[in-house]
């Protein structure tokens, strides 16, 4: 999120830019996510965000210009029971009304789709062809080499400690290395931006939680190429990479915290879900792998927006498990939100005062 508001805000023509990270670039969850890029939503601007998103990265080796290993092979979304049916049904009415070419299917569809899915006690399935996966480390640098080329200045292994404010307005932000002054000020800080809200005296609703991935070895013969595949019920998603396969799932015991220790232990959770749902995966040997965080809001849905309290202070945080994919149109919208232009879309349902203002918060079903 920062490296992407950098880049649009320098491309608009904003100077003197300091983007401030506390260790390298992509060190904290923009280094560790799954890749995934959809537009497979429920909520309508979810969706929006998503397919902006998707051609924004569709067109990356233009603008910006980077290779992200960019691969389209569509995302495939495994159901078990008829509330989760009727849920994707209506998602796919709805991203088929926003351009989005999502469509349910058969299980022996979805087999064929992707070999090592069982039918057995599979009910139906969600695919959309337009959705895929890309290397997030590779965005990051992609957006932090055009933006430093448009003069931004990128402060890594640089700490925030203190934000002064002065009336309505954040003057200053404290590092380790020094006094910032500043005109505005972005939190795009994912897991840690409660922390900076705090200085800032303002209450930013997000929760770190761990999630794990691993690798498996390389596998002979290679692995078909195949949809980023999600069982549904149990979380349990895999899809190639490199020379082998990625596995994750979404712990639901997995407590609050920042520890992002990788625990082997945690495979037999995965093993133990495809066993049914694609048994020849439980098979399959590792070879590592990490854990990252996601940043959790109470309705899983990104908090973007212009604080109330300090109008120079904006956010774009608490995407729980979906920043990656709305990456390069979140940075657009805060790119405007500086500018103060209207965003392509209405982002004031995902401001963080809708929960303490009784404002409905708006519910997402296809959350990993």
């Amino acid at each position: 999120m920062g490296a992407s508001a950098a880049f649009h805000l320098a491309e608009a023509g904003v100077s003197d830019i300091v983007v401030v990270e506390r260790g390298e670039l992509a060190c904290g969850s923009s280094g560790k996510p799954i890749g995934g890029v959809r537009a497979q939503f429920s909520d309508p601007l979810n969706i929006e965000l998503g397919s902006r998103s998707l051609r924004a990265y569709e067109d990356f080796p233009r603008r910006p210009g980077a290779d992200i290993r960019l691969d389209t092979v569509g995302y495939l979304f495994l159901l078990t029971g008829e509330q989760h049916v009727a849920e994707f049904e209506a998602g796919v009415r709805t991203q088929n009304a926003l351009g989005v070419p999502a469509r349910m299917i058969s299980p022996d569809e979805a087999r064929r789709l992707c070999p090592y899915v069982s039918t057995d006690g599979l009910v139906a399935a969600a695919h959309s062809p337009a959705d895929g996966h890309a290397r997030p480390r590779l965005v990051v640098q992609g957006y932090a080499d055009a933006a430093t080329r448009a003069g931004v200045t990128f402060a890594t292994h640089t700490t925030v400690t203190g934000i002064d404010t002065a009336g309505d307005r954040v003057t200053a932000v404290h590092t380790d290395r020094g006094r910032v002054a500043c005109a505005t000020v972005i939190c795009t800080a994912g897991a840690w931006s409660a922390q900076i809200g705090d200085m800032a005296g303002l209450h930013l609703p997000v929760r770190p939680v761990r999630r794990q991935l691993a690798f498996t070895e390389p596998l002979v013969p290679p692995a078909p190429r195949i949809p980023f595949t999600i069982d549904f019920a149990s979380t349990a998603y895999f899809h190639n990479s490199d020379d082998g396969l990625l596995f994750g799932l979404a712990d639901p015991r997995q407590p609050d915290g920042f520890d992002t220790t990788w625990t082997p232990e945690w495979l037999e959770l995965f093993r133990d879900a495809v066993r049914r749902r694609a048994p020849q995966l439980a098979e399959m040997r590792t070879v590592g792998g990490w854990a990252g965080l996601y940043e959790v809001t109470p309705d899983h849905n990104a908090l973007i927006g212009r604080s109330g309290e300090l109008v120079n202070f904006l956010y774009a945080t608490g995407f729980s498990g979906h920043g990656f994919l709305q990456g390069p149109a979140v940075g657009e919208i805060l790119r405007d939100l500086h500018l103060e232009r209207e965003p392509f879309a209405d982002i004031s349902p995902l401001s963080a005062d809708r929960f303490r203002s009784g404002a409905a918060t708006r519910p997402e079903a296809h959350v990993v």
